[in-house]
């Protein structure tokens, strides 16, 4: 059997999709297609049946996939390991999923130690969807993920920052100057973020110290909660440290601990666990995890109304 038939298989079966397997392997999608014509006539089996917009395979293909991939996986070992991974000459797009603030804090010096060793690679950013970036990974639709959720699925991980939450209200709001107990932090309106990938974690923390909050406003963007909150007399919101210690450098905002216990997130970064280029991967999760470790982020750019910008060491 034509070994490009396997891989072309292989990228189908992890990707549920002609257009980004075609994307993957560098062919045309007429080029896809026709293998996987080949691959069918060869097994005399379907493999793949259009269903909801994507790819789905099969019974005869779920059986042999794991053989398939742990025999391109070997063929792929033996000739990187001869080889190697040429990130000067490579001209690879890798599709790394980030959250709002990741695309903003993080993204600047990823690309710098990126193009600095890589420059002719191509980074695209997905947004993170927590509820997917599992299936993604293990599927290969992207091919790095960071998050602070702890992701199921046997996929190699790194810490790469710690950063704590803080609450955030107008200096005109009064409970500004006082210190803020749980139960007034309970009691008061609330404004969220839907973007913030560490929301789901807040909420278990405050569950354990018996305290519901439901928002009363939820925005799509960090960038509307500065004029939000500082013009309100009650709203407050819970944000991670580093940007409400930026922000309340340039507006009039009161920062105060989250009252209740919360140990700081753990921001992870995830390699896929799929099967192709594993060489090229390796490298690009050491090159992020080092841009990661090594410098602070920059949240200036979160600012509204043209307000001075604020710089910020966290994450």
């Amino acid at each position: 059997m034509d070994l490009n038939l396997v891989r072309v298989f292989v990228s189908v079966f992890e990707t549920r999709s002609l257009t980004l397997s075609s994307q993957r392997l560098h062919v045309t999608q007429s080029a896809v297609s026709q293998s996987l014509r080949r691959l069918r006539e060869t097994l005399d089996d379907p493999l793949f049946e259009r269903a909801g917009g994507e790819m789905r395979p099969t019974a005869l293909a779920e059986a042999i996939a794991d053989d398939f991939r742990e025999a391109l996986a070997k063929i792929d070992g033996v000739v990187e390991s001869t080889h190697g991974f040429s990130a000067s000459t490579s001209d690879r797009r890798f599709r790394i999923a980030l959250s709002e603030l990741g695309e903003i804090g993080w993204l600047p010096e990823i690309f710098e130690r990126v193009h600095k060793e890589a420059p002719r690679v191509e980074i695209e950013v997905v947004a993170l969807a927590p509820a997917q970036v599992s299936e993604w990974l293990s599927r290969g639709i992207v091919d790095l993920a960071i998050s602070p959720a702890e992701l199921s699925g046997a996929f190699e991980r790194r810490v790469v920052k710690r950063e704590g939450y803080s609450v955030v209200m107008s200096t005109i709001n009064r409970w500004a100057a006082l210190p803020l107990t749980t139960e007034t932090y309970a009691a008061l309106p609330h404004a969220a973020v839907t973007s913030d990938s560490g929301a789901p974690l807040i909420d278990v923390a405050r569950e354990r110290a018996g305290i519901t909050v439901t928002p009363i406003v939820t925005v799509q963007h960090f960038a509307a909660l500065p004029r939000l909150i500082t013009e309100s007399t009650e709203l407050v919101a819970t944000i991670p440290e580093a940007i409400a210690r930026g922000w309340a450098t340039t507006w009039p905002l009161a920062v105060h601990p989250v009252p209740f216990e919360m140990a700081p997130i753990e921001l992870r970064l995830y390699r896929r666990s799929a099967t192709h280029h594993t060489g090229a991967i390796d490298w690009l999760f050491a090159t992020v995890a080092r841009a990661l470790e090594g410098t602070p982020a920059e949240f200036s750019t979160i600012h509204a109304e043209q307000e001075p910008d604020a710089r910020s060491p966290g994450w």
